[in-house]
């Protein structure tokens, strides 16, 4: 069971993850171990809720193809077990990453106090600018 939220989980059962080699660097034991994972889940047919399915659904993010199916490879660690675990974890990251809704922003207006700094802040730097600059010598 993979704890997305306090209410939402997804059975292991809706996960698919399958063991490959590794790309890369790493002599012999990359060439004859399989240490990368390669978890498949798909969002259509999993038990999350339709509010969470239609977010994943609608965000465009390269680990979601366009059937519906996020894929994520790991293979940052040597060890297999380590990196089924941070497959899990990006699956969960990516899955609140999405799910998180926004604030509404309400816009606000400035303060007179805030104003008046500005102006005063502007007047000083014209009059900074303005010293820089040729100095005329008295003909």
């Amino acid at each position: 069971m993979i704890v997305v939220s306090r209410s939402v989980a997804i059975p292991d059962s809706e996960v698919t993850i399958t063991a490959i080699r590794a790309q890369g660097a790493g002599g012999q034991h990359v060439n004859k171990t399989s240490t990368a994972i390669h978890l498949r889940f798909d969002i259509r047919a999993s038990s999350l809720p339709e509010y969470y399915k239609e977010r994943l659904l609608a965000a465009s993010h390269h680990l979601i193809t366009p059937d519906g199916v996020v894929i994520i490879k790991a293979q940052e660690y040597r060890s297999q077990e380590m990196n089924r675990e941070a497959a899990v974890a990006r699956l969960v990251s990516l899955i609140q990453e999405l799910t998180v809704e926004q604030k509404n922003r309400r816009a606000t207006r400035p303060t007179r106090a805030s104003k008046e700094r500005r102006l005063a802040s502007k007047s000083q730097k014209s009059t900074t600018k303005s010293l820089r600059g040729k100095v005329r010598r008295p003909e």
